[in-house]
């Protein structure tokens, strides 16, 4: 009994150490970001600030730089936001489409056709830059919203469909074959049966796209234009601003605004990510 006590103070003595160690530069960022100028200079990370200044995320969210754009991350947050929303739903419906028919209606060739598409997972994303682009000027979709959307629906399709492929698996077929025999079609069988029992999945995948899409930064700074540039664009160009003075307690202020988000939707429905990892761990 000593010794299972020992070591459950030994696991989670380690495990307090790594949490600490892993949240210290958030923490860092939170204290800089409401820190003024002369407590910066004093050259203390850790300690905590004077008093809660609000004026660097003010300036971070609608006035942020000096350079040639001067817009702060508040354009750039809803381009995210525009894009994302969007992006994700397109990507995971299609997936689930996708996953559906390549795991209860199956064809010739179907098995081939899922192992080509594992390639899009494995595959970097910097060799599809140049005919991605073109492709964008044939649909005049370039330097557009609606053109990060095409190119973030068509980079997600590969990992979505092995999601619910995998998942749907393990669905048993007398479900989908009782309900042939009732009448039942491709989309009633889809949107009555199959959707309702996939919740676990939808999780994972939801939050998998939006945390992909909205943390991207090579797609939006290939393709992106001046009005159409993602957070994660203008958080590297508030950065990288030429200015006399380093305003650290901007950058940091903008840093958790960009990354805000998708702290937000593992904190609400990070339960639900692990849960539906475990329940779509198939061998498929």
């Amino acid at each position: 009994m000593k010794t299972q006590t020992f070591y459950r103070v030994v696991v989670y003595s380690v495990l307090s150490l790594a949490a600490l160690l892993f949240l210290a530069p958030m923490y860092v960022m939170l204290v800089t970001s409401f820190k003024d100028a002369d407590q910066i200079r004093a050259g203390n990370l850790m300690s905590l600030p004077t008093s809660l200044n609000w004026s660097s995320w003010q300036i971070a969210w609608s006035q942020a730089c000096t350079g040639v754009d001067c817009r702060g991350l508040r354009p750039y947050f809803w381009n995210s936001v525009a894009m994302a929303v969007p992006a994700v739903l397109i990507s995971t419906t299609w997936g689930a489409i996708n996953g559906y028919v390549l795991s209860m209606w199956k064809f010739r060739g179907s098995d081939v056709l899922f192992g080509f598409m594992l390639f899009g997972v494995f595959m970097p994303f910097q060799v599809v830059l140049l005919p991605m682009s073109q492709v964008l000027g044939y649909l005049n979709l370039s330097s557009s919203v609606g053109g990060l959307i095409m190119v973030h629906c068509l980079a997600g399709i590969a990992g979505t469909t092995l999601f619910f492929r995998n998942y749907y698996t393990a669905i048993p077929r007398e479900l989908v074959n009782a309900a042939r025999l009732d009448g039942a079609g491709f989309w009633r069988i889809f949107w009555r049966i199959v959707i309702p029992m996939s919740t676990p999945i939808l999780m994972v995948t939801l939050i998998w796209q939006f945390t992909n899409i909205w943390n991207d930064f090579l797609f939006g700074v290939a393709f992106s234009g001046a009005d159409s540039k993602p957070i994660t664009v203008g958080l590297n160009n508030m950065a990288n601003t030429t200015s006399s003075v380093k305003n650290y307690n901007v950058d940091m202020a903008a840093a958790v605004i960009a990354g805000l988000p998708t702290m937000l939707v593992y904190i609400l429905a990070g339960q639900y990510f692990v849960k539906g990892l475990t329940a779509g761990a198939v061998k498929g």
